[in-house]
């Protein structure tokens, strides 16, 4: 099985800034495409960021210039850098990533178990 881990979120000014981590583990093969999502108290849960395995990053326009997407494939491992973060970015953050493990080679969708990121005065 796999599992995803989030970590670095919090609490922070407007302005501020966080770097959202996410530790993938288990049988792990390959990971493919990753991204991060995010939602906030009702409201749909919205795309942030993803990048596949090559190719270059695409950002909600809410979020563009000021999160970067980017992985480390030796730790298994995805980050959100997010800069100059504003109140409305204040949502829980998941990460997403397809991966495929040592026994099943077609790659499925996991989530993790999100993260709490709140950005006020």
């Amino acid at each position: 099985q796999v599992q995803l881990v989030e970590s670095g979120g919090g609490s922070v000014q407007p302005g501020g800034s966080l770097r959202l981590s996410c530790l993938a583990s288990g049988n792990i093969f390959r990971i493919y495409t990753v991204a991060w999502y995010r939602q906030a108290p009702g409201k749909q849960r919205e795309l942030v960021a993803i990048v596949t395995s090559g190719g270059s990053p695409n950002y909600a326009d809410s979020v563009k210039g000021r999160f970067t997407i980017s992985r480390d494939n030796a730790k298994n491992t995805v980050y959100l850098q997010m800069n100059s973060l504003k109140p409305e970015d204040t949502a829980v953050y998941y990460c997403n990533a397809y991966v495929n493990t040592v026994t099943t080679m077609t790659p499925r969708g996991y989530w993790g178990q999100g993260i709490q990121v709140t950005v006020s005065s």
